[in-house]
């Protein structure tokens, strides 16, 4: 049968160059980074090589990235220790978020004395600036927390001037970059965000490790406890394999950055107008433009069909999803989607297409093909 990967929002297929690098750090290197023998010291070594590597992608200084088990630990990591570490009695985040955050924000609220608010989203699904600057001139010590990229409509956050209307109100800004790490350009340099988190599975590296990027001068207090790795801050023996493979992955994403995305942009196109040819009355969930890599499109199908697309996907082995991975078992409709869509549209079939630069104009003709026979 053949198999057709379109749901990269989810993950990525590892590099190959990636796999190479962590075979050898896994034959080679297997000393403990704590260690002071020679084993350790050179495990060490690249441990911080790749710290460096990751900073110098984004324009961050190296002790500026602590390194995670993925973006949901560094998401539940940013957020309480904004409340127990800096004192913040609020935060300002949207409906739209992935659930890292916004359970996360749930569990909080249930811990401590925590006002939560939630920045209007307009049909869009882009988010309301006046509304967060109203939020904000309420004057409470405040975190907002804003993702960079949504991973299901692909709507993108103006970072810049987000972080500027923080700045200007005197609140911290955090940023869940997921999806963006790897795909678009960052520079933390220029752009003054506190901070930010990143997955390394989704740039093509492996799964299980991730990074918090904290701004220099900002002092947090661990989540986990133990050892001193990671200055103090993570405990535990660092995955080194998995670690050199993000950086890898990461140095690679940037080096190849304008043809991948050139590709991807062809495709995204070639796939909307491909839809637009054969499904008339299709909808694109979201800001029209949105990420260059995902599209969220609402099909003209019957609502009885909605159950059944993606079996009938996944019969003829093409892989898509309805919305983010970490809900795929639920049989509700997305929450983002519910925040955007009108009742009607909300029980229709709506796909998220989510693409690389390994996918071909052959594998959309095949998805066409497909959609045709539900």
């Amino acid at each position: 049968m053949k198999k057709v990967y379109l749901d990269n929002a989810a993950t990525t297929a590892i590099r190959p160059e990636v796999i190479s690098e962590m075979a050898m750090v896994m034959q080679q290197e297997f000393g403990n980074p704590s260690s002071t023998h020679s084993f350790g010291r050179s495990s060490k070594s690249i441990l911080e090589l790749s710290r460096k590597t990751i900073a110098k992608q984004l324009h961050a200084a190296a002790q500026e990235i602590i390194f995670t088990s993925c973006g949901t630990e560094s998401n539940n990591w940013i957020l309480r220790s904004a409340i127990r570490d800096l004192k913040v009695q609020r935060i300002i985040s949207s409906k739209i978020e992935h659930h890292a955050v916004l359970h996360t924000l749930e569990e909080l609220q249930k811990e401590f004395a925590l006002a939560v608010d939630y920045v209007k989203i307009k049909r869009d699904g882009s988010v309301d600036m006046t509304h967060l600057s109203e939020l904000l001139s309420q004057n409470k010590p405040t975190l907002v927390s804003l993702m960079h990229v949504n991973n299901e409509t692909g709507n993108v956050l103006d970072l810049d001037k987000t972080a500027r209307i923080c700045k200007q109100y005197g609140a911290y800004f955090h940023t869940d970059a997921v999806q963006s790490v790897g795909k678009t350009e960052i520079d933390l340099q220029q752009i003054p965000i506190d901070f930010l988190s990143a997955s390394a599975h989704k740039f093509h590296g492996p799964k299980g490790v991730g990074f918090a990027f904290v701004r220099k001068g900002i002092v947090l207090q661990p989540m986990i406890f133990g050892g001193e790795q990671e200055k103090g801050l993570r405990a535990g023996t660092e995955a080194i394999h998995n670690i050199a493979g993000m950086a890898k992955a990461l140095k690679l994403s940037y080096q190849h950055l304008e043809t991948e995305r050139n590709i991807i942009t062809e495709l995204k196109s070639y796939l909307i107008e491909q839809i637009g040819i054969h499904f008339p009355g299709y909808k694109i969930n979201g800001c029209g433009e949105g990420f260059y890599n995902i599209a969220n499109i609402l099909l003209p199908f019957d609502e009885q069909k909605t159950i059944m697309i993606l079996f009938n996907l996944d019969m003829k082995g093409i892989a898509v999803s309805r919305g983010s991975a970490c809900q795929s078992g639920s049989v509700k409709p997305s929450h983002v989607l519910a925040e955007i869509l009108d009742e009607s549209d909300i029980r229709k079939p709506s796909l998220r297409i989510s693409l690389s630069h390994y996918n071909t104009k052959d594998e959309i003709d095949y998805l066409i093909e497909s959609l045709k026979t539900v």
